[in-house]
C-alpha cells in the first residue's frame, strides 16, 4: 500500500427514512455499523482515511475516534461538495491516489477495491469508477464503455436513452482518482442544476472532456453497489451480507447445515467441522475452534470457545467456554 494512497468517505447523510436517531451510516449490519464495514474496506488500500460527517456528526466522531480524520459538511450540497470539504486532507495526500467511497455501501470489498486500485495503476488513469452489474440497474448511474472497452460517461436513470437503459453495468459511487487531478478538478464543479448541487460524476465528465485517460474496474461482487435508505433496504443489506459469510463459513469447512436464524458477525472466526445450528448468532470478535457444536439456539459475543466445546440454549458473553 502506498503510504500516500488515502481515502474520502462520505458519511454526512440524515437517513430520515432510516426513522432513527442515529445517523445512517451508525446503522448496522450483522451487528456492526455500516461506517465500519467501509473503514475496514478501505483499510487495504488507504494509509489514511477521512470522514466527511454532517447529520449527528458529533456521534459519528465518537465511534470512530482515533482510527479516522474528520471533515464537517454544514449543508449537504452534493457529493462534489462532500468531498470539497476535505481539500486539506486531499492537499497533504497529494503524490498519490484518493479512494472516494459511500460510508452507507457496506458491502464494498477490499479485494475489488485492490483490483481497481491495480487496474487505475495500470492504465495511468485519472480517474477510474468501480463499477457493478446487477439483474435490475434500475435507478442506477449507467457505465458507458467505447468499443474498446475505455469508460465513455456515466449516465443516470433520467438522463439515458432506451438503450443505454439496458444496459446492467453501474456505478457503485467508488471512485479512485489520482489525487493531485482530484484536487485541480473540484473547483470547477458547477451547481447549475435543479438540485443545485454539486455532483462527483461531473469531476469524471471534466477529466474526459480535458483527454484524461478515465477507466471502469467492474467488481466480481454485485453487491458492491448496494445501499440502504430505509429499513427495508437495511434488512436486504443484512441478508445478503448473511449469506455472504454463511457461503465462505461453508468454503471453509464449517457445517451448516440448515441456515435457517443463523447470523454470523463479519469479524466472527469460525474453526473447521464445527456445526452450527439453526437460530445461533454469532457477534463481535467470537473466535470458535474446530470441531465445536453451536446451538441450536445461541447466543454468543466475544467469546473464545476451545476445540470440541459443545455450546447450546443459552446466551454467552465475553466467555472463554470448554463444555
Amino acid at each position: 500500500m502506498q503510504q500516500q494512497n488515502c481515502a474520502v468517505i462520505l458519511a454526512a447523510g440524515e437517513g430520515k427514512r432510516m426513522k432513527s436517531r442515529l445517523p445512517k451510516v451508525l446503522c448496522q449490519v450483522l451487528f456492526k455499523p455500516m461506517i465500519d464495514w467501509v473503514i475496514d474496506a478501505a483499510a487495504g488500500t488507504a494509509a489514511e482515511v477521512c470522514l466527511v460527517v454532517g447529520h449527528g456528526g458529533e456521534q459519528v466522531r465518537a465511534h470512530t475516534a482515533g482510527r479516522c480524520v474528520t471533515v464537517e459538511q454544514k449543508e449537504r450540497l452534493g457529493t462534489g461538495h462532500a468531498v470539497m470539504q476535505a481539500q486539506a486532507f486531499l492537499q497533504a495526500h497529494a503524490g498519490g491516489h484518493t479512494l472516494v467511497l459511500c460510508g452507507d455501501a457496506p458491502l464494498m470489498d477490499r479485494e475489488s477495491l485492490a483490483a481497481a486500485l491495480a487496474l487505475h495503476e495500470r492504465e495511468g488513469n485519472a480517474v477510474t469508477v468501480v463499477s457493478a452489474r446487477l439483474d435490475n440497474p434500475f435507478g442506477y448511474g449507467r457505465i458507458i464503455r467505447d468499443a474498446a472497452g475505455r469508460l465513455r460517461a456515466i449516465v443516470e436513470e433520467k438522463d439515458a436513452t432506451p438503450e443505454q437503459r439496458r444496459v446492467n453495468e453501474v456505478n457503485s459511487g467508488a471512485y479512485w482518482f489520482r489525487t493531485a487531478d482530484l484536487l485541480r478538478t473540484l473547483p470547477r464543479l458547477q451547481n447549475d442544476n435543479v438540485q443545485g448541487e454539486y455532483y462527483l460524476t461531473d469531476a469524471v465528465s471534466l477529466l474526459l472532456a480535458d483527454g484524461y485517460a478515465a477507466g471502469a474496474f467492474a467488481a466480481e461482487n454485485p453487491d458492491a453497489a448496494l445501499g440502504a435508505n430505509d429499513r427495508a433496504g437495511l434488512m436486504q443489506l443484512n441478508e445478503r451480507a448473511r449469506m455472504r459469510i454463511i457461503r465462505r463459513l461453508l468454503a471453509d469447512g464449517v457445517d451448516v447445515p440448515c441456515a435457517d436464524g443463523v447470523l454470523v458477525g463479519p469479524d466472527v472466526t469460525v474453526g473447521p467441522d464445527t456445526c452450527i445450528l439453526p437460530a445461533s448468532v454469532l457477534c463481535g470478535k467470537t473466535a470458535v475452534g474446530s470441531g465445536c457444536r453451536i446451538g441450536p439456539a445461541v447466543r454468543l459475543e466475544d467469546c473464545r470457545v476451545k476445540d470440541g466445546a459443545a455450546v447450546s440454549c443459552r446466551e454467552e458473553k465475553g466467555s472463554v467456554i470448554s463444555v
